[in-house]
């Protein structure tokens, strides 16, 4: 337990929560993420959905879920990093589905693993709370931030619940909360291209959070400074914009006007 960090949910009525949701917006395959012990996977089976996914890194857990497991149910079951898998054995032309109660300290990497994947359909993710607070953050609000801009171009969420850290064994010292996910109506990117350009953009924006957006990239990439103010203001910013006054739509259009002069 202390190697992998697990916190275990054991609160009956947070299982059912997100199993209703992940089952109530099921369309295609399901794979769950990191199961431990077992209690989403087991709550999924009773509720009927079988041959799904479940991959899981702590091989003790893996051997409890081979033990536990009725094989009728079809589970496939996957030992390693999600981080690390190369997802190649799911089916490219299904829609994937995602639930977990994801390990705080790689919540976000797997999140934007997730939504990067071009079938990604669906996601019921169980985050450390400030993290999903960032998620949803407005810009100029405490909790928005790179994350936040990354998680907004690529898709949208409803809340779930909250839950207390009494609802695991052991209990974590933080607050947590579940999100329903789904990627956005309208793609907001052209292409791979387009897309990689944002991330560096905003990851440069946020990397100077004392700079203006300006300054960053003047910093960044040793341009000229007033034809990058220019590409700016076309980009729908001002030359005094922080990193975390600018939205995600904006900053999508702010690399869009960037290739061909940075890119």
């Amino acid at each position: 337990m202390q190697k992998y960090g697990q916190h275990f949910l054991v609160n009956k009525g947070i299982i059912n929560k997100i199993v209703d949701t992940a089952v109530e917006n099921l369309d295609g395959t399901l794979i769950e993420i990191g199961p431990g012990q077992g209690a989403l996977t087991l709550a999924l089976i009773e509720r009927g959905v079988q041959n799904f996914t479940i991959i899981e890194i702590d091989p003790v857990m893996v051997k409890k879920l081979k033990e536990t497991l009725p094989d009728w149910a079809g589970v496939k079951i996957i030992e390693g990093n999600f981080l690390d898998l190369d997802l190649q054995f799911l089916d490219k032309e299904d829609k994937l589905n995602f639930v977990s109660n994801l390990p705080y300290i790689d919540a976000a990497q797997i999140l934007l693993k997730v939504l990067e994947l071009e079938n990604f359909a669906s996601a019921t993710f169980m985050f450390q709370r400030e993290q999903a607070q960032k998620l949803y953050a407005l810009p100029e609000s405490k909790h928005y931030g790179a994350l936040s801009v990354l998680f907004q171009a690529l898709a949208q969420s409803r809340p779930v619940c909250r839950v207390s850290p009494g609802s695991f064994n052991p209990p974590p010292k933080v607050e947590s909360e579940v999100l329903f996910i789904t990627p956005r109506p309208q793609k907001l990117f052209t292409n791979a291209a387009h897309y990689a350009n944002f991330k560096e953009t905003v990851k440069t924006c946020f990397s100077y959070r004392r700079k203006t957006v300006l300054n960053a990239l003047v910093e960044k990439f040793k341009k000229d400074k007033t034809a990058l103010a220019k590409i700016l203001v076309s980009s729908g910013l001002k030359v005094s914009s922080r990193a975390e006054e600018v939205s995600a739509k904006n900053y999508v259009l702010l690399a869009r006007n960037l290739e061909g002069f940075i890119f």
